[in-house]
């Protein structure tokens, strides 16, 4: 959950963004108040409406007023296609370029990339199952 390993409130802002991208708070669905969360969390409620008013700053919430705080309409499209981009940035692009330098040509790497999703594939088949 919360850890020291970066501003609590982006934390809060990333809680709140897995939770629209996973589909446990779906579009026009009401986002817990800054008070549950920083009850929930043991934080400062200031903390954790600055997370909140992030997301609000992004369009991925917005405050009914007198209500709360609900999940915009197109907010998973908008973090999906976000996370996707920072994805790309993150992992491809890095290993595409090791593989430049390791003389791994595009069609063996795709087929390393297959064969890691595969096993990644089954090892949440397998999980599943044992539970």
């Amino acid at each position: 959950m919360i850890d020291d390993s970066r501003p609590i409130y982006l934390q809060i802002a990333a809680l709140i963004e897995n939770d629209i991208v996973d589909g446990a708070l779906a579009e026009e669905t009401q986002v817990p108040s800054t008070n549950e969360f920083a009850a929930f969390h043991r934080i400062n409620p200031a903390t954790a409406a600055k997370g909140v008013n992030l997301l609000v700053d992004d369009g991925i919430l917005y405050k009914r007023r007198g209500i709360g705080m609900f999940v915009a309409t197109g907010a998973r499209r908008v973090l999906v296609a976000r996370r996707t981009e920072e994805f790309y940035e993150q992992y491809v692009r890095p290993l595409a370029a090791e593989a430049q330098k390791l003389g791994i040509p595009a069609v063996e790497l795709s087929q390393m990339i297959i064969r890691g999703a595969n096993a990644a594939q089954e090892g949440n088949q397998e999980r599943s199952a044992a539970l």
